[in-house]
């Protein structure tokens, strides 16, 4: 004997996985967001500009440090910051995602 479901329960039991991976993706956004802007406080601290201005200080200090340090091209250097940046926002995306799935359980 098979095990049936109707349609309304059916359709609650989609609604409630669409519903949880809306959540689920708005925390992945939310921890990232919140990262990130603790990770450009972190570079930007002890810095006299105007806080608008530090993602951008955040971005050129990276791409000058990996310039420095590894002796690479300018525009290298910018490309591999900003991968760098894109590497750690989509890592902490990930991360809040796993996170907001181990506390929905």
């Amino acid at each position: 004997m098979a095990l049936s479901v109707n349609a309304p329960e059916l359709n609650l039991i989609k609604l409630h996985k669409r519903n949880c991976m809306k959540n689920r993706n708005v925390a992945g956004m939310v921890t990232a967001m919140l990262g990130l802007c603790a990770i450009i406080a972190f570079f930007n601290a002890g810095m006299n500009t105007p806080i608008l201005s530090w993602p951008l200080e955040a971005y050129l200090g990276v791409a000058f440090t990996i310039g420095w340090l590894t002796n690479m091209p300018t525009f290298l250097a910018y490309l591999i910051a900003a991968l760098l940046f894109i590497l750690i926002a989509v890592g902490l995306y990930k991360l809040g995602s796993w996170v907001y799935e181990l506390v929905a359980r």
